[in-house]
Order: structure tokens, then C-alpha cells, then sequence
């Protein structure tokens, strides 16, 4: 009788955590909320991080502005963006300590962390974590409205990739300030082995708005459906373009701001989405539009700058080997990533590359139920859930 009611107890309790907070959910990068942001103080005091060593600049760097706040306009500076979110947090993480850790003069290096309004840790906290994380990083956080781009997202082959952040480095020409007139895109699943200074020496030639590594070996029509190659109009997309259309990955990129402004290119990336609405052009996220707007005409990067798909598929997420050559950013993307495969206890032989990097020590979903007053509850509910 006891252990019955014991159940019974647990079966109520476990009731009324779905009922009491319904926005507790355990899908990959959540879409925007019907209801408010739940207790995202709470978040933060559970997600603990490590702080990182300081790293300092070496003696041969350029000297930045004497003022002890940098400011982002100094011309001496790198700059890199990246989205900040509650979900990959812990891979951004990663990735900022690989980038400081190996920079030859990590003070020069200035982050532009994009945050969505809606995301389950606010911008101010998600702030607060970065500077508590990284005392001496050169950062800003900006709000990115996901109403701006809501409308205009189609479903895709994984839930994932329809989260309204991923389309954000659509819009970065208007969220940076203006003097920032280069920056480093990067995704928040890699780490970076080199130093970032020589990505972001990368000269990007002629009317070139984009650099990174392209992948001509890789079956560019599969990116497209048939569709789109059936129809005159939209396939001659690519013949008046510099040279033969090539995949490139989104997750690393060089761009020229000013060009990138001036070219108007938010809207005619938009133009796509709008298209893809009516006519489905494409069954992947925010890749595509890239694709169509700018393949064929990218300064092409050392492959070296994006080992990509270390995540495996995008429905298996299984392990995957290097390509050939030198490496110098690791790049998981794809359905895997390291820290839920390590987490897991089912970690692919390249994840252990992404372990020193990692500062997360501590924060599980577990501790939430803890933290709210459920400890007597016992392992028992906690493996129901």
C-alpha cells in the first residue's frame, strides 16, 4: 500500500509540473512563447559556468582606444557576431573561449552577441552570464526582434532550423552600428583553433560581399527542389553570375557590412523567403536564401576555416571523420552536438576536441525541479521525465 501511494503521490506531483509551468519543454531552440518568459532569474542562478582566464594581448598588437571600455568603433578591432540563446549557450561559450584562447591579441577581439526578445533567458541575463563568464571580453548584446522575420519562415526538414535566430545574420547589416563595417559570422556549435586574426585578414576582392569556404565537390541541385530547376525563371538565378554556383555553410562567414547594406541585400534574401511561401523552392532553413543570394559569387576561404558536419545529418546526427587538410575551426553542424552527445554518455570521437573548451559546470534540467521544492520526490519521477 505504501508504495502505491508513494506513486500516486509522484503521479500528482508530476501532473502538476506540466500544468503549473507549460512552457517546459525539451525541444532544440524553442520558437517564440505564447505565454511570458518563465523565471528566467531562476535559469540563471542554475546555469553555472567556470570563469575563463584572462588572456591578454601580446607585444606586438596594436593598441586600442586608452579608455578602459572599449569602443567598438576603434579601428584596430575584430569583430565577430554570433546569437546568444538559453538552448546553445553552452556552445557559444565554447566557442568564445576557443576564439579568445587562441587569438594572438584577444583584447583586439570585440563580440556582438545577437539575443532574441523572446528567449527564455532574457538579453540582460544572458549579459550577465557573458560578463560573469568573461570578466575582460569586449562585448555587446542586441535584441533581435523575431517578429521581424516570423512571417516569413517556412517548416524545414528539422524543427530546429525554423527558430526565428537562425534567420538574424539576415538582418546584421541593420542590427550592428554602422561603423562596424566587417565582422566575422559564426555559429555557436564550433570552436576555432587558430588565431581568428587570420580569418579576418581574408581579403575579400571586387564586389565580393561574403567570404567563406566553398564545397564545388558537394551536388549543389540537392539544396533546391524540383521546383525550382523546373522553372525557367528561377533556375537562371545562377547564369549571370561570376562564376559556377558552389555550397557553402552559413555558420562562418567574412562580410563587407557596407556592401551588404548598400546591395540591400536583407531584402532580396527576404524576396526569397517570400517565394519559397508560395512555391517551395528549398526544404532546409535559413541556408538556402544565402545560397540563392550569393553562391557563385563568394570569395572563397581555406577549407581550413570550416571542418563542417562534424553534427552528422540532419536526422541521424551520427558521427562523421574529418575532411582532409589542416584544420583551424571545428564545426558541428548538423543534428549532433557535443555537449548533448557527451551529456548523453554517447560522444562521437571528434566531440573529445571540444571538451577543453567547454566552462559549463553545473545547471542540468534536473536541478529545475530541485530548485523548486521537488527533492522528495526521488530519482524515481525525475527518470519519468
Amino acid at each position: 500500500m505504501a508504495a502505491t501511494s508513494d506513486k500516486q503521490s509522484a503521479a500528482i506531483i508530476l501532473l502538476f509540473l506540466f500544468i503549473s509551468f507549460p512552457l517546459l519543454c525539451f525541444s532544440i531552440r524553442p520558437l517564440l512563447p505564447t505565454q511570458p518568459r518563465v523565471k528566467s532569474e531562476f535559469h540563471h542562478q542554475l546555469l553555472r559556468f567556470s570563469e575563463a582566464p584572462g588572456y591578454r594581448n601580446g607585444e606586438d598588437c596594436p593598441s586600442t582606444s586608452a579608455s578602459s571600455t572599449i569602443n567598438q568603433c576603434d579601428p584596430s578591432l575584430v569583430h565577430v557576431a554570433m546569437t546568444l540563446d538559453y538552448e546553445y549557450l553552452r556552445g557559444s561559450v565554447a566557442a568564445v573561449h576557443s576564439v579568445i584562447k587562441h587569438a594572438t591579441c584577444p583584447e583586439n577581439v570585440f563580440f556582438h552577441f545577437i539575443a532574441a526578445e523572446f528567449d527564455s533567458l532574457s538579453p540582460r541575463v544572458l549579459s550577465q552570464l557573458v560578463r560573469s563568464t568573461f570578466p575582460s571580453l569586449n562585448f555587446k548584446v542586441y535584441i533581435f526582434r523575431e517578429d521581424t522575420v516570423i512571417n516569413l519562415i517556412s517548416s524545414s526538414v528539422r524543427h530546429a532550423l525554423e527558430n526565428p535566430l537562425n534567420y538574424a545574420r539576415n538582418y546584421i547589416g541593420d542590427i550592428l552600428d554602422a561603423c562596424v563595417t566587417r565582422v566575422i559570422y559564426l555559429d555557436s556549435d564550433l570552436i576555432v583553433v587558430d588565431d581568428i586574426h587570420k580569418l579576418w585578414n581574408t581579403k575579400l576582392t571586387g564586389s565580393h560581399v561574403i567570404g567563406a569556404p566553398e564545397y564545388c565537390h558537394a551536388n549543389f541541385t540537392s539544396y533546391f527542389t524540383g521546383s525550382f530547376w523546373s522553372d525557367p525563371v528561377l533556375r537562371s538565378t545562377f547564369t549571370t553570375r561570376p562564376k559556377p554556383p558552389c555550397y557553402f555553410n552559413t555558420g562562418v562567414m567574412l562580410m563587407d557590412l557596407p556592401l551588404f547594406r548598400l546591395q540591400n541585400r536583407r531584402y532580396k534574401i527576404e524576396k526569397w523567403m517570400e517565394i519559397q511561401k508560395k512555391t517551395r523552392i528549398y526544404e532546409l532553413g535559413s541556408l538556402p536564401p544565402f545560397l540563392l543570394e550569393f553562391a557563385g559569387n563568394v570569395e572563397g576561404i581555406d577549407h581550413r576555416w570550416n571542418q563542417h558536419g562534424l553534427g552528422g545529418d540532419n536526422v541521424r546526427g551520427s558521427c562523421r571523420e574529418l575532411h582532409p587538410g589542416p584544420v583551424s575551426l571545428l564545426h558541428w553542424s548538423g543534428k549532433g552536438k557535443p555537449w548533448v552527445r557527451i551529456d548523453e554518455g554517447r560522444a562521437c570521437p571528434l566531440d573529445h576536441l571540444w571538451v577543453p573548451y567547454d566552462l559549463y559546470n553545473g545547471g542540468k534540467l534536473t536541478d529545475y525541479y530541485r530548485g523548486l521544492g521537488f527533492v522528495g520526490v526521488g530519482s524515481s519521477l525525475i527518470s519519468w521525465l
